[in-house]
């Protein structure tokens, strides 16, 4: 079904042909604040008129890309502290197995099954599923992949292994958990060998999952972090972050270990410092428990096999592919945007700007198991 969308504001998608929809999976992960946030508009529009693209950064300071960097250091523990911008996720990733390698001088890099990093070559190397890979290979060498939450295999990880990229929280595996003591051993043993753990939060950052980062409730720190989707506040961006000592090697041998043209692009930099400070500022993450338990209040039925998730980034299991497709098709049909996920077609998305309203919830919940009914055979 293709949709033909005019404007957008807040969670509603305005079509062509005046048909109101209600996004509930918010660009994949993308609009945090919904659409068109006016404190986001504004920040693009005073920044507009003052300079776009000038040079690579580093050479000009352009203040919103100081500013911002300086607001995620802030809102990050003190061994996150050194940012470098680039303009999307599957960027971040790529950045972040560069610096582990230079780092460590290892070449082993150790991912998971089901996991999802992007789409470039490096990015599609440590993707957990070969269904994706399969026609672009060869690709990176030297990686492993274990099987997510599986304590028996953190052994795996030694003195040759430069880097353990996860997802605190699995994203296109169906919304699927990092256990505690998986990431606390994975921490432990990186620690014990010389390994940099990077976590992708590319999907669970800023909100998502009901505080700033991910990582934050599973009191776990990673020596990397990637970040994107949400940071922008619908404009791209994304950043990979470490300490000022990790970072430092990217600067010698060679001089320019890594550049980006429009990476900490200024108007994209000033919608993301808008974006995070409103996160902040407006208290929206304290809102999030209860509108996740409202979605799972209201989200019963007979065939929802488990509601599974954590804030408002939920997957509702189903019974089948062949169920998810026609349910999704009926919910767009009746002015709901759902998806599914790319390892896990049995499940469908729910990922809705996290201004949602509660009455918005109820609406959305109610067309959702309409939707269910009005498919089954």
């Amino acid at each position: 079904m293709m949709l033909a969308i005019e404007r957008a504001e807040g969670i509603y998608l305005y079509g062509k042909d005046g048909k109101i929809y209600r996004d509930m999976i918010s660009g994949i992960s993308v609009n945090n604040l919904g659409h068109r946030h006016p404190n986001v508009i504004k920040a693009i529009k005073d920044q507009l008129d003052k300079y776009l693209h000038l040079m690579v950064y580093g050479e000009f300071v352009q203040d919103p890309t100081v500013d911002l960097a300086k607001y995620l250091a802030s809102v990050l523990p003190d061994q996150l502290s050194n940012v470098y911008f680039v303009n999307s996720g599957s960027e971040a990733i790529e950045g972040a197995l560069k610096l582990a390698k230079r780092y460590t001088g290892r070449r082993e890099i150790i991912a998971f099954r089901q996991g999802y990093h992007g789409s470039s070559h490096g990015a599609l190397s440590v993707m957990g599923d070969e269904q994706y890979k399969r026609a672009f290979r060869p690709l990176l060498p030297g990686i492993k992949l274990l099987d997510f939450n599986r304590m028996d295999q953190v052994e795996r990880i030694t003195e040759r292994t430069a880097c353990v990229l996860l997802e605190p929280i699995q994203g296109e595996a169906g919304i699927r958990i990092a256990d505690n003591k998986f990431l606390e051993g994975i921490r432990k043993k990186c620690d014990d060998t010389g390994t940099l753990l990077i976590f992708d939060e590319v999907q669970t950052g800023f909100g998502r999952t009901g505080t700033f980062f991910a990582f934050e409730s599973f009191g776990v720190i990673p020596d990397i972090i990637t970040l994107a989707k949400g940071l922008g506040g619908g404009m791209p961006i994304g950043a990979f972050i470490a300490s000022g000592e990790i970072m430092s090697v990217l600067k010698n041998d060679p001089a320019l270990g890594h550049i980006t043209t429009f990476g900490g692009h200024p108007l994209s930099c000033a919608a993301a410092l808008a974006a995070v400070r409103t996160l902040k500022e407006d208290q929206i993450l304290d809102t999030i428990p209860a509108k996740e338990n409202l979605f799972r209040s209201l989200l019963r039925h007979e065939e929802i096999r488990e509601v599974r998730g954590k804030g408002l980034f939920l997957a509702l299991e189903m019974n089948s592919t062949e169920r998810v497709k026609k349910i999704i098709t009926k919910a767009i049909s009746k002015g709901v945007i759902l998806d599914w996920f790319l390892f896990c077609p049995c499940a469908i998305r729910i990922a809705p700007p996290l201004i949602i309203t509660e009455e918005q919830i109820v609406e959305a919940a109610s067309i959702i198991l309409d939707s269910i009914n009005e498919t089954r055979n």
